[in-house]
């Protein structure tokens, strides 16, 4: 540790470094004078004995530098777990905080790409064996090949291959909102199955075919995990001069701890496990809904379901 680390500013260091150094050299000129010494052997004395102190205070300073070097390479082969540890209050302890954020937000980063590869290779594992058992039967002669059953399994996968792309787009910003003001009430247009209530003067800015999509991924994320349950969409404006989207099912609702990873790519709670769908329905309607300012979050109904609510500005 170094003893200047708690001088706020890298400039001070230096003065402060700079200063000693000259107090140093003139001091031990004096007594080197006043000890008969020759002035180039004075010189030199003062010279190391001056370097000596600096090297003793300046201690540490560069130190968080040299740590971030090593840090970066390590980063560069891969190793995204490297933190660099100073007590420094000035730039260089400011560079390494934000080194420590920026290596932690990479690993996260990286744990989450290793996590979408795993999780997308064992979404596409079922569709792509069911086509393989189904042609494999069909070659062997074991049975007639089952067309509409294929076609279901192509359909899957293409499905699947639509919504990663999607959920990309939209995680990268490359989404362009088409934004108008319109009627909340066009969102439930298709929703069958659900009862709707929302006021017919209700309006709301943004995109309508995007927000279309999050109402539309809510309702069957619903009837999927609620089937035979009754599903309500409601809307309403609220205090400040947006609107609350609701989507509300009568199921078994949400297990503790599950409203937190509900929107998480290809998420699955224990109660879902056998039911069908990539797991990315939620997650696109978080996208949609964060890239328009608002918020999602899912709560639990009183006695038993589950609630989506989507709060837009």
């Amino acid at each position: 540790m170094s003893p200047l680390n708690r001088l706020p500013s890298l400039k001070l260091k230096l003065g402060f470094v700079i200063g000693l150094a000259i107090v140093v050299t003139l001091a031990t000129m004096l007594v080197a004078a006043q000890l008969g010494l020759a002035l180039r052997w004075g010189a030199l004395v003062a010279l190391a004995v001056s370097l000596a102190s600096v090297q003793v205070v300046a201690r540490g300073m560069t130190s968080p530098l040299r740590a971030m070097a090593r840090a970066a390479e390590a980063m560069a082969r891969g190793e995204h777990g490297q933190r660099v540890a100073t007590s420094a209050r000035d730039e260089v302890g400011q560079l390494a905080v934000a080194f420590n954020a920026m290596a932690a937000e990479l690993e996260t980063l990286d744990r989450a790409r290793r996590d979408l590869v795993a999780d997308a290779a064992h979404e596409l594992r079922t569709p792509i064996s069911a086509l393989r058992a189904s042609l494999e039967n069909a070659v062997d002669g074991v049975e007639e090949a089952d067309l509409p059953a294929l076609l279901a399994q192509v359909e899957r996968l293409g499905a699947l291959a639509d919504q990663m792309l999607d959920l990309s787009a939209l995680e990268a910003g490359a989404t362009r909102l088409q934004r108008r003001s319109f009627p909340v009430a066009e969102l439930a247009d298709g929703c069958a199955g659900a009862a709707i209530e929302i006021p017919a003067g209700l309006r709301v800015d943004g995109d309508r075919d995007r927000l279309r999509q999050v109402v539309a991924n809510l309702v069957d994320n619903a009837h999927r995990h609620a089937p035979g349950c009754p599903v309500v969409v409601r809307a309403a404006a609220t205090a400040g001069g947006g609107v609350r989207l609701e989507v509300e099912d009568g199921g078994r609702g949400l297990a503790a701890g599950e409203a937190a990873r509900v929107f998480d790519r290809f998420a699955r709670s224990d109660r879902s496990r056998s039911v069908a769908g990539s797991g990315l329905g939620l997650a696109i309607a978080r996208s949609i809904v964060e890239l328009h300012g608002g918020a999602i979050r899912a709560e639990p109904v009183v006695p038993h379901g589950c609630r989506m609510v989507v709060d837009l500005p």
